[in-house]
């Protein structure tokens, strides 16, 4: 018996909530043997099947995880599968994945007391767990070297964008840039920003719209004093945030520190083009299907912007370059390397059958989900 680690259905969707949800949705397609374990109390089930959903404990949060949902696994005999970043710290067996390590790279995007929770948890489930997982080769390396890991401990699995993100219509208006994450420090809002503000002395007619809003896990960042013609939006749903793709001269993500990635590929399988920094991991997972910055150079990234509006040509390129890349990756295709790793730790193997070397081509698409 398999049972995952569904506390992530209680938490606001980022991307390693995302990661979660697209990955166990798979793998209930994939296999009979898992199940959800989920904190009693309110949750999104994300459209994941009900009935393979099971409520345990009365605690909620961290103490859920160190707690009750140890004591389910081990009632039960079963393998535990963690697919955000926390975990029990003293189950044994279990499959922990690690995203990233921003909070270390940049600690001032969090708060004190996510750090110190990380810093206790994350630590104690890489030494813990029978197989890890990752979501970058570039975060394979990271991860690795700062916690003294071997390497090939870890297995990629990379994110995709769900097929509801593909070309279409979109709506009429004013022209715009779009921006997609919460605003945090690394993010790189605040280059942003004065870049668009640079840009939009030639460009009068063009906007900025941000879309996102931040957790309570993160440090606050305010952006009142925001040049014209910038609109932050908040959090909005996926159709909405597809109109907004399909319709947007570009996409720009400035981001300092990304273990991966999703909002660029959404942007992709939508038919936009791609601006980002050249840094962390997206070199690895854009390749050669967008323009890159150097993201703590404004006028580089100014430049960029005007560039691509200003170039019918080459946005034209970005757009096949971009919907190419995008093909690299599948959400099914992914859940079917954890479903190698789970039965790699079933067999005795502690996962180490199951690495992946190098990016992966996909040879299947995403499915639609809720």
């Amino acid at each position: 018996m398999i049972v995952v680690n569904a506390r992530f259905l209680t938490q606001r969707t980022t991307g390693i909530q995302r990661f979660a949800t697209e990955i166990t949705r798979e793998l209930l397609d994939l296999r009979s043997d898992v199940t959800l374990a989920v904190p009693n109390g309110p949750i999104d089930t994300a459209g994941l099947d009900p009935s393979r959903i099971t409520r345990v404990g009365r605690t909620r949060g961290h103490a859920w995880e160190q707690i009750d949902l140890p004591l389910f696994a081990r009632r039960r005999r079963a393998l535990l599968l963690n697919l955000a970043s926390t975990g029990p710290i003293g189950y044994r067996p279990q499959i922990s994945t690690h995203h990233d390590i921003t909070w270390i790279r940049h600690p001032e995007s969090f708060g004190r007391r996510f750090r110190a929770v990380y810093g206790l948890v994350v630590p104690r489930l890489i030494a813990h767990s029978d197989a890890l997982l990752t979501v970058s080769e570039f975060s394979r390396g990271e991860i690795a070297r700062h916690f003294g890991v071997d390497p090939r401990r870890f297995t990629v699995i990379h994110n995709g964008a769900d097929a509801r993100f593909h070309p279409g219509e979109a709506a009429a208006g004013r022209p715009y840039l779009l921006a997609v994450s919460s605003p945090n420090a690394h993010k790189n809002f605040a280059r942003m920003l004065s870049a668009f503000e640079r840009f939009a002395e030639t460009h009068p007619d063009v906007e900025l719209r941000v879309v996102g809003s931040q957790t309570n896990s993160f440090a606050r960042q305010r952006y009142e004093d925001s040049p014209a013609r910038v609109h932050f939006l908040g959090r909005i749903d996926d159709d909405e945030l597809t109109t907004l793709y399909r319709g947007a001269l570009a996409f720009v993500f400035p981001s300092l520190y990304e273990g991966f990635g999703i909002p660029p590929l959404e942007a992709q399988q939508c038919g936009c083009p791609v601006i980002a920094a050249r840094a962390a991991s997206m070199p690895e997972v854009l390749a050669s299907s967008a323009v890159y910055v150097d993201p703590y150079d404004e006028t580089d990234l100014a430049d960029a912007m005007s560039r691509v509006v200003d170039d019918p040509t080459l946005r034209a390129h970005l757009v096949a370059a971009g919907l190419t890349n995008a093909e690299r990756f599948s959400w099914r295709t992914s859940a079917e390397r954890v479903s190698a790793v789970v039965d790699d730790v079933l067999a005795g193997g502690g996962g180490r059958t199951a690495v992946v070397d190098g990016p992966v081509k996909a040879s299947a698409s995403p499915r639609s989900g809720a």
